[in-house]
């Protein structure tokens, strides 16, 4: 089903049509660096991520080892940053990051890209890892479908669990299909750049990893 390319510079948008869905991977495709870490260091200062981190040493461990999965080590990493906090205010930090933060760490490439295709009047949604009250924000500003993590909250207040699964591997196909119906496109075009993109890039006719490098 169509070909990968790596590396690729070329933005592929002159293929985008009205019946085209453009499914883009957030973290390391559209943006340089992984933003739930960028948004822990914003939320928390730089000592607080470090004392996180020393303390969070032997999940990262285990994780590493591959002897417990990415969604579990994502929910001790969330619970130790967030368990807690006030849904409230993790939101108003989520928008301020999306809009002070967001663009630094975003690809010309990428935003080329997505410019063109809006043009073409292509669908275009951002498929995330990371969770919607920092991607939404910023999808929203551009226009784009998020797709994306959502956190649990209990009496307004976040759990530090995952509400559902972690939009990761299989999960963005299911997510994907529950928000299209992917027959209605004549094309479907991807962008990733990890394992956790494969079964998305993978359903797709035309297929981008690790494009503006």
């Amino acid at each position: 089903m169509g070909t990968m390319t790596s590396g690729q510079r070329s933005t592929g948008a002159d293929t985008a049509a009205e019946s085209t869905l453009v499914l883009f991977d957030f973290d390391g495709t559209i943006t340089t660096r992984d933003t739930l870490i960028e948004f822990v260091k914003f939320y928390r200062g730089q000592a607080g991520y470090l004392l996180g981190m020393l303390m969070l040493t032997p999940v990262l461990g285990l994780y590493a080892l591959k002897m417990i999965p990415n969604w579990k080590a994502k929910q001790f990493f969330l619970s130790r940053y967030f368990g807690g906090e006030s849904i409230d205010e993790f939101d108003k930090k989520g928008r301020a990051f999306a809009d002070q933060v967001i663009d630094s760490l975003v690809r010309p490439g990428a935003l080329e890209a997505i410019e063109q295709y809006k043009q073409r009047n292509a669908t275009i949604a951002v498929v995330s890892a990371s969770a919607e009250n920092w991607v939404k924000p910023w999808c929203d500003r551009h226009g784009l479908v998020c797709l994306a993590t959502r956190l649990e909250v209990h009496d307004g207040k976040l759990t530090g669990k995952i509400e559902g699964r972690n939009c990761y591997g299989d999960e963005k196909v299911c997510r994907i299909k529950e928000q299209f119906s992917l027959d209605s496109f004549s094309t479907v075009i991807a962008y990733g750049d990890s394992s956790g993109d494969r079964e998305m890039l993978a359903l797709a006719h035309e297929r981008h990893y690790k494009p503006w490098r």
